[in-house]
């Protein structure tokens, strides 16, 4: 037995040796599809940024069906350039596009390919950064759907949403801030970082509203000169307190029970600001196979598994073009990426394959983390990272477009 494990050994790395050079074959057909890599013991105790890379890239093109609700299928079985795809595999697998930590494709309702490389886990929550704004952005909408919101309410001041504020220590201007503008990143606020980091110090763990009288009264006065798109953590931080405020179990409870257990998400963390709320800019952890159900939730108007979790309205209006934005707005680069725009927290832009032009809406987080519907297409892209330049939707317009033409 010892001398059939070490030959096989040796011919595994001979053939990894072949992958390298010839980028034709995935690791996981050569190794019988084994299952896709999970956390050790050891591991699970270590920061995301403290895993060790992967030895080996997990490369499937036939998903493994697991117990989550997703719909898994061969790639064989769809009409689509599989080396060529395999080619972007082993190119990611090198870093030659940046440091990717996995990379996953849906087409029509079906996972047809599943891939994990460097810190890539299939069972280890990644961290979304600003997609957790797109999740922050759903889990209004679910709140639509249960009735603690209306389409109205969009247009209403954030103020409206709260009583026993102190009007009289406002900032100039913030009565006129709706939950639209905080929903598009034109709220008009402006705070110095100084200054509100001493509030918030000063307010310690005191209550949700006082966090908001904090955010309310330490902005610059607001002008609608300055109601125009501002990429910043202010915004979705008024959206939560929102939330909080609108649904009777708060947002933890409510993101948790009535969004991601609705969806089966229950392996996920999200961090917190001193007063208990989770952070709406940034902080949630989610696998990669849940970013798919989110991409899911939003490509099929708002239906998970028959049930509609988010009102068709909402998602119409949030995933879609709201706010026109230049090339200076968008964190995504390329000449072949054009007329980016920007929703409730979900980017647009169409991008090029020669004379065609395919419209994108996607979740977006540094580093990597992404969440790309491609309608026009049936498709959705994920990936997760650690990569300082932003280089997916290039990426998507240059290597995974032409898979599917």
């Amino acid at each position: 037995m010892a001398l059939f494990c070490n030959n096989w050994i040796k011919k595994k790395q001979i053939l990894l040796s072949y992958i390298s050079v010839l980028g034709v074959v995935s690791v996981s057909a050569i190794a019988g599809t084994p299952a896709a890599p999970k956390v050790t013991a050891a591991e699970s105790k270590l920061p995301h940024s403290e895993l060790p890379n992967l030895e080996v890239p997990y490369i499937d093109f036939t998903p493994e069906t697991l117990s989550d609700g997703i719909r898994v299928g061969n790639f064989d079985h769809v009409k689509a350039d599989k080396a060529m795809l395999n080619k972007l595999a082993m190119e990611v697998s090198t870093q030659k596009l940046g440091k990717y930590d996995s990379l996953l494709v849906v087409r029509g309702d079906t996972l047809i390919f599943e891939s994990y490389y460097l810190r890539g886990r299939i069972d280890n929550p990644h961290p979304q950064a600003s997609v957790t704004k797109a999740i922050l952005s759903l889990a209004i909408g679910r709140a639509m759907a249960l009735g603690h919101l209306t389409m109205a309410d969009l247009d209403k001041p954030i103020i409206s949403f709260f009583n026993d504020l102190n009007s009289e220590a406002f900032s100039p201007g913030v009565r006129r801030i709706t939950l639209h503008q905080a929903l598009t990143m034109q709220s008009g606020l402006r705070i110095k970082r100084e200054l509100y980091a001493a509030l918030r110090t000063k307010l310690g763990q005191k209550s949700t509203q006082a966090q908001l009288q904090a955010l309310l009264s330490t902005s610059s006065p607001i002008t609608p000169l300055k109601q125009s798109f501002n990429y910043q953590s202010e915004d979705p931080a008024l959206v939560m307190l929102v939330l909080n405020k609108v649904v009777p179990s708060g947002a933890k409870a409510f993101i948790e029970q009535a969004l991601f257990n609705k969806l089966g998400i229950f392996n996920y963390q999200w961090r917190e600001e001193v007063d208990g709320l989770p952070i709406g800019a940034y902080g949630s952890e989610l696998t990669s196979r849940d970013m798919v159900k989110l991409g899911l939730l939003v490509k099929s108007d708002g239906q998970w598994q028959g049930e509609q979790l988010i009102p068709k309205a909402y998602l119409a209006k949030s995933s879609n073009k709201i706010v026109a934005l230049n090339d200076s707005d968008i964190f995504f680069t390329g000449s072949k990426v054009k007329r980016p725009s920007y929703g409730y927290y979900w980017w647009q832009a169409d991008v090029l394959f020669g004379n065609k032009r395919y419209f994108t809406r996607s979740a977006q987080g540094g580093g990597g983390q992404y969440i790309v519907i491609i309608d026009e297409l049936d498709l959705i892209i994920v990936t997760t990272g650690h990569e300082r330049e932003e280089q997916t939707m290039k990426m998507i317009a240059e290597k995974i477009l032409p898979i599917f033409n």
